[in-house]
């Protein structure tokens, strides 16, 4: 399970960044779940923990403050890619993005990043239709009330 990397990749702004300090809680067919500090220091948060879920191309992020306390669940929708061997993964940022707060309101923000990477040929046709489906089944979870099947596989841990 050590052995397993991840990479971040961004298009706004574009880069692709090895999560070394990251650390690998675990790994299967179905998620990867991990802890991390903030890479840049932020006055909101310090650190968190994320489960990918690689079936659904969604990655949903617990964001807490420094004194522990949960600010947000973050979910990025996302598609995967693995080198030859399975041990890299690359994880790249398809721009929409979903923010659920901890008294249940949540909100859709950079569909506006989404536009622009579509106008600009960052993204392929096929990856803007493959985030807008994945956004539409996130955005159902959260419609009937099911976000806590996502939730859970961290809460479960005591993450």
């Amino acid at each position: 399970m050590s052995e397993l990397k991840l990479r971040r990749k961004r298009y706004i702004p574009e880069e692709t960044i090895l999560l070394k300090d990251d650390i690998l809680m675990e790994a299967n067919d179905e998620v990867i779940i991990t802890t991390w500090k903030t890479l840049n220091p932020k006055s909101a948060f310090s650190h968190g923990c994320s489960c990918y879920f690689l079936k659904e191309g969604v990655k949903v992020s617990k964001f807490y403050r420094f004194d522990n306390s949960l600010l947000y669940w973050y979910c990025d929708i996302v598609e995967y890619e693995w080198n030859e061997d399975r041990t890299e993964l690359t994880v790249s940022d398809l721009l929409a993005d979903v923010i659920v707060y901890p008294d249940g309101h949540w909100k859709v923000v950079d569909l506006d990043e989404l536009a622009d990477a579509m106008e600009s040929s960052l993204i392929t046709p096929a990856q803007a239709t493959k985030a807008l489906r994945q956004l539409h089944e996130l955005l159902s979870l959260l419609y009937r009330n099911k976000f806590d099947k996502m939730q859970n596989l961290l809460d479960k841990r005591g993450l």
